[in-house]
């Protein structure tokens, strides 16, 4: 027997509230520390108040780097103890212009830290598609997991202009050009690719995508999840009007990468769509359809 659902049938043995943690879908990965140094007493009181809705913690924008290896264990440690993994972020393109070895290296360093999750940006780190999936590799066969990031521009002369486009299937290298051009189905591919690769998670750029709530692609969107899947896909949401705008699309399923600050506000909208009271979340209940 299957219910039916505005944005999926599920099977009747998925007739459940939101999943306790480790989740494999309706995953809340929360930004850490970025502009402003997260103090132990924040992460603390966040972790403590409202750890059971977070998934994982991310490092953005390399601010790992400007941290104390003591510190950054410290957090690791302090999110573990809440069952919240914690990632990288987008940082593994500076540690390539140490040499060849230095990726290796990072990968090692992030596993004594305590990461559990490295995030490659593949517009950064701008290496071969082949390359990119050794790396993905590499993750793995450390014990971390691999998500690959993507946007959906990519640089023109990577993308072959005629002939075959399977899988693995040898371009010619044309030479390279600054202009950007969008293409979902070669996004999608690399995707699909570094999956196969051993890759847990695909984390799409949210720029261009769904970076402003007024300006959402759904129908990028709509591809790539019915490409990958939602259980396999990750998006940015940039404010709590395009948190709302995923889960009316997609549901409370729907893997999402918000501000700390948005964390009770998306919780509630995901308990919304599973028909859950969440005076215990919020204190009074959502008026938000």
């Amino acid at each position: 027997m299957s219910v039916g659902y505005g944005w999926k049938w599920l099977e009747e043995e998925d007739e459940e509230d939101r999943p306790d943690k480790p989740r494999r879908y309706g995953v809340t990965e929360m930004r850490g520390p970025n502009y402003t140094l997260f103090s132990h007493d924040l992460l603390q009181d966040t972790f403590e108040s409202m750890g059971q809705f977070v998934d994982g913690l991310k490092f953005t924008g390399g601010s790992n780097s400007l941290m104390s290896k003591s510190y950054i264990k410290e957090v690791t440690n302090m999110a573990h103890k809440h069952n919240v993994y914690v990632s990288t972020g987008d940082w593994a393109e500076h540690q390539l212009r140490r040499g060849p070895s230095a990726f290796r290296e990072y990968i090692e360093e992030c596993r004594q830290l305590g990461f559990d999750t490295v995030e490659l940006n593949f517009g950064s780190l701008d290496v071969p598609e082949e390359t990119f999936l050794r790396f993905v590799r590499l993750i793995k066969s450390s014990g971390l997991k691999a998500k690959p990031q993507f946007s959906v521009k990519v640089n023109k002369s990577d993308i072959p202009t005629s002939g075959d486009r399977a899988y693995g299937a040898y371009v010619v290298p044309a030479p390279r050009t600054s202009e950007l051009v969008e293409d979902v189905d070669f996004l999608i591919r690399r995707a699909e690719r570094c999956l196969e690769a051993g890759a847990d998670m695909i984390m799409i750029d949210a720029d261009d995508v769904c970076k402003h709530p007024d300006d959402i692609r759904a129908d990028i969107i709509a591809k790539v999840i019915g490409r990958l899947g939602l259980e396999k896909t990750m998006f940015e949401a940039s404010s709590s009007k395009t948190s709302e705008w995923f889960i009316r699309r997609y549901g409370p399923r729907v893997n999402l990468f918000v501000d700390h600050a948005q964390v009770m506000d998306l919780e509630c909208l995901r308990g919304r769509n599973w028909g859950k009271n969440q005076m215990s979340v919020h204190g009074s209940p959502l008026s938000l359809f």
